[in-house]
């Protein structure tokens, strides 16, 4: 797997860097899904490992705009607001609609359970992952995933 690995680096990076738009955070990812495959073992039973590495690339980078996003879009400040990359389309209707649509979610999980809401919040906004938020609460990754699901629910119903 080490070998391919090093074969398919750069063409990796490229994959990441077209999804992510940044080199640096590619590179990361690429490192990130070497050490997840790596780490995996079973080399044996993955038919095409080029392409499993490209698809774990693929998905890893993936999660990662998905995360950049929500956090820009969650975690910028009025204050921030003007030193920000400000969208010429966006209008004060605009504005107030998404600060009233955050105010409802924030709602939303407000009235979550406890357990629910911090297993969202870790894995949505600060990108923990799931083996990692069930250890923490001392439940079954499973769990998790139903409790992560039950908040994206509750959350969609109120968009």
């Amino acid at each position: 797997m080490l070998d391919l690995f090093f074969d398919q680096r750069h063409r990796l990076i490229g994959l990441a860097a077209r999804i992510t738009g940044c080199r640096s955070q590619a590179e990361d990812i690429v490192h990130d899904a070497y050490m997840k495959v790596g780490g995996a073992g079973g080399d044996e039973q993955i038919r095409s490992q080029a392409s499993y590495l490209a698809r774990v690339v693929r998905n890893l980078s993936i999660d990662h705009y998905r995360r950049r996003q929500l956090e820009e879009r969650l975690m910028c400040s009025e204050d921030e607001e003007g030193e920000s990359l400000a969208h010429p389309s966006e209008t004060p209707e605009s504005l107030v609609a998404d600060q009233q649509m955050l105010e409802r979610i924030t709602g939303v999980l407000a009235d979550m359970p406890e357990r629910t809401r911090y297993a969202f919040e870790m894995c949505r906004i600060h990108g923990m992952k799931q083996k990692d938020i069930a250890t923490a609460l001392g439940v079954s990754p499973a769990l998790v995933n139903a409790l992560i699901r039950d908040a994206m629910l509750r959350c969609r119903e109120v968009l």
